[in-house]
């Protein structure tokens, strides 16, 4: 066995020890964010100690009413998730609210009562694109930002490191200064922002969820924008979704052709505070610089458009909800055993 000199045991000493202070001003910081530097009790949002209060207490609480940034999907204090296959037009979907919703005008058949501060994190596009598609948003729309400063922009592709991994607990510290007056906070992507994300692993959801939740307890919305997968939900493990307020699903038109450009229908799938004709289904394309909704046909049953509904990952319930015909009807048309 080797024996190091005194000198090689005093450095692997001090190194140690170096690690150790470090860590140890880590936990202290994190401890001050909770508790302040002299020890007082926790800022609302942050740890403290459990407690519990009686019913009738509880009752008694005088609890400020939620209110609706974008009526009907998207409240304070609110999180959300828009999935869509690649192309499908999520990111403008996402730019769209971040614009009505920091202007304080309507979206799509949405509206807000007033303008809210917002913060736009994209992790994905040429900033030159992401610059000539907002360019286009506040040029056709008839509302202007009160104050500059109620819609900012972070972009990966405007810093020479790109955008911390939302995913990572200790990168998450990274943005609080940015984050610090934002009242809705748009993440456009999951993939491109949250990269240690292991999608199908329920487990590696949980830093994500507790950074969006430290979000809601202080009062921010977080609108994450996430891609669909094959089978038509989103992407990754359903874990996701349990403490989300809405969850919205963009999917092509049967009749949908290229040329098109970005037509999608938009699909509720989660709907919390809201119900009925709020959360029916509707149609958007956006055409130049302007958008046009209208009803999503449901009568087409015809065998192309039953089809089209299958490659897109429409279950055969779905299919039948969406064209209004039978189960068996569907999976009879389509040549499948209807196994739900």
């Amino acid at each position: 066995m080797r024996e190091y000199s005194p000198e090689e045991v005093a450095r692997e000493a001090f190194i140690e020890r170096a690690e150790q202070y470090e860590k140890h001003n880590f936990q202290r910081r994190i401890r001050e964010r909770a508790n302040g530097p002299d020890g007082d009790a926790a800022a609302p949002g942050l740890r403290s100690n459990v407690t519990a209060i009686a019913l009738d207490d509880f009752l008694e609480l005088d609890i400020p009413k939620r209110e609706t940034m974008l009526a009907p999907w998207l409240p304070k204090c609110g999180l959300a998730m828009i999935h869509a296959p690649r192309g499908a037009g999520k990111t403008q979907l996402a730019i769209g609210t971040a614009w009505a919703v920091a202007s304080g005008g309507g979206f799509l058949r949405w509206k807000c009562e007033k303008a809210w501060r917002v913060l736009f994190l994209d992790g994905e596009m040429p900033g030159a694109d992401l610059q000539a598609r907002f360019r286009a948003v506040t040029a056709a729309s008839q509302f202007q930002l009160a104050d500059p400063t109620y819609l900012k922009i972070a972009a990966a592709d405007l810093m020479p490191e790109g955008l911390p991994d939302l995913s990572d607990p200790e990168s998450q510290q990274f943005y609080d200064d940015v984050i610090a007056d934002a009242e809705l906070i748009v993440v456009d992507n999951l993939s491109t922002l949250c990269r240690g994300l292991k999608e199908n692993d329920a487990d590696s959801w949980v830093p994500v969820q507790s950074w969006a939740l430290a979000q809601r307890r202080v009062g921010k919305s977080v609108a994450f924008i996430h891609h669909g997968g094959k089978s038509g939900q989103q992407r990754g493990t359903s874990r996701k979704e349990d403490v989300l307020d809405t969850v919205i699903s963009l999917r092509r038109p049967p009749d949908y052709s290229a040329e098109q450009g970005c037509r999608f229908e938009l699909h509720f799938e989660k709907t919390r505070g809201f119900h009925g004709p709020d959360a029916e289904p509707f149609e958007a394309r956006l055409s130049g610089n302007q958008w046009a909704i209208s009803d999503i046909k449901t009568g087409d049953d015809d065998p192309d458009t039953l089809n089209a509904l299958r490659k897109q990952g429409m279950s055969i319930r779905g299919i039948a909800e969406r064209t209004g015909l039978p189960k068996t009807t569907v999976a009879r048309r389509l040549g499948e055993v209807d196994d739900e």
